[in-house]
């Protein structure tokens, strides 16, 4: 019982004296003591036994205290170290800013010095200098948009580089520089004037660059050898995508070959300033493309406008046809039934001995069926007429409706946005006039045309029926 006692001791003792130690300093990872010894190696049987593995233990943690305590040293040693050589440091960069300054100011003002020396030096020429950068400036801007750049591409960066060099104020412009923007002046003022042919690079409206020789009148417009109209933007020449036609081709044509003498050419006056006039008539869209842009609308008036005039066309025809025929009867004295005329005189010839009332009901009879073939088509045509202007009217709710979509996508702040749907509404307003307007007039035509037939029938069967009526009296 003793023993197991002591070992039980002995195991307690170990356990406080072999316990591991942490220690914690700014932020540093805790040490942690060796492992204990087993339960075994601290078994004592006695006192002494005890107290030897005590006195043991105690020299084992004295020992590792001593580790730690030299650790701690050496790292505070280090850390006071690195802050002398920080402190050293901030106290070298606060010199070299100071110094840094001092130079920063000096320089400050020995720039004005040498500023105010250069002013002094140049005199009259700053404003000369002024006047040449202005001029520069507003004959780079001219050049840059000039169709007489397209032969001379240099000129712009001359004097870009010019003027970078006089806005620079660190180097003077030479002489012969000045002259050369006198001379580029000069030239641009001539070359407004003259027709020059030389050999450039255009490109094709499907992208591709070839060589061509090309015709250049003035500053207005620029043309090739095939009478094609050219373009100039951003130093190079392109073929329009869309010729202005009307004749200006063969003109240009007739132009690019001629050698001598005058011809007539046609001339875009806002030339030097850009071509807007040239790029508003190409941009123009053609019949068939405001056609199109009717849309469904459009088509559905275009297609009952060719059905109203394919049906009055025809039945013009049909009526000076059978008015022929009807002038024909009145020439003769049988009555024949290839014509409405005829019928309603045979009518009188089967029955000559029919009494008065009889036979005017007889020929009221033959008149009234032989009216609706010759007003054949007018209620149609009527309808069209009537109809046309109400489909324009549908159109333009419909391309109404398609803007205010766009501006309800897009805002108002884009014009092109809206385009397509005005270009609608107002294209399906003029198509549903075009064709009621000339609907009406072919109605007019046809309706005077059958009326006169029909009056001649009413005419001669009320003449026929006189006729009866006196030879039955007397």
């Amino acid at each position: 019982m003793r023993s197991q006692l002591l070992k039980v001791s002995a195991l307690a003792m170990a356990s406080l004296l072999f316990a591991p130690l942490s220690v914690g300093q700014e932020g540093e990872a805790e040490a942690e003591a060796p492992p204990p010894p087993t339960p075994q190696e601290i078994a004592a049987e006695n006192l002494d036994q005890l107290l030897q593995l005590v006195k043991q233990g105690q020299a084992r943690a004295s020992a590792e205290s001593q580790a730690r305590e030299a650790r701690f040293s050496r790292d505070k040693a280090n850390q006071a170290a690195a802050l002398k050589r920080a402190e050293d440091e901030r106290t070298r960069e606060e010199r070299r800013s100071a110094r840094l300054e001092k130079q920063f100011e000096d320089n400050e003002l020995l720039i004005a010095a040498k500023q105010e020396q250069l002013r002094e030096r140049l005199g009259t020429l700053s404003e000369l200098f002024g006047h040449l950068t202005a001029a520069s400036g507003d004959l780079a801007s001219n050049i840059e948009v000039s169709l007489i750049s397209s032969e001379y591409p240099d000129r712009e960066g001359f004097l870009k580089t010019l003027i970078a060099k006089m806005t620079g104020s660190d180097q003077l412009p030479k002489i012969a520089e000045i002259e050369r923007v006198w001379f580029e002046l000069l030239r641009e003022i001539r070359e407004q004037g003259e027709i020059s042919r030389y050999t450039a690079q255009v490109a094709t409206p499907s992208g591709q660059l070839n060589e061509r020789e090309v015709v250049r009148i003035g500053a207005f417009n620029i043309i090739d050898t095939d009478g094609n109209y050219l373009s100039f933007n951003i130093d190079k020449l392109a073929e329009l995508p869309r010729q202005p036609g009307g004749g200006f081709n063969a003109q240009a044509q007739g132009l690019a070959s001629a050698q001598s003498g005058l011809s007539q050419f046609g001339v875009d006056p806002t030339g030097p300033t850009g071509g807007s006039f040239l790029a508003a008539i190409i941009d123009s869209p053609t019949i068939s493309e405001r056609w199109h842009q009717g849309g469904y609308v459009g088509y559905a008036i275009t297609a009952v406008g060719a059905f109203a005039f394919i049906l009055a066309i025809y039945r013009l025809l049909a009526l000076t046809l059978v008015g022929g025929k009807v002038s024909a009867q009145l020439k003769t004295g049988s009555a024949r039934d290839d014509n409405p005329l005829g019928r309603v005189l045979k009518v009188h010839e089967a029955n000559p001995n029919m009494d008065l009332e009889t036979l005017e009901l007889k020929m009221a009879e033959v008149v009234l069926s032989e009216t609706p073939k010759l007003e054949q088509g007018l209620t149609l045509l009527k309808i069209i007429a009537a109809v046309a202007p109400l489909m324009g009217l549908l159109g333009t709710v419909t391309g109404m409706i398609i803007t205010f979509q766009a501006i309800t996508i897009f805002g108002a702040g884009d014009p092109k946005a809206m385009a397509g749907g005005i270009s609608s509404a107002l294209v399906t307003t003029v198509l549903g006039l075009l064709v009621a307007i000339p609907t009406v007039l072919l109605h007019t035509v046809v309706n005077g045309r059958s009326q006169r037939i029909i009056h001649v029938l009413h005419e001669q069967a009320t003449g026929i029926v006189a006729e009866h009526s006196e030879r039955a009296h007397n």
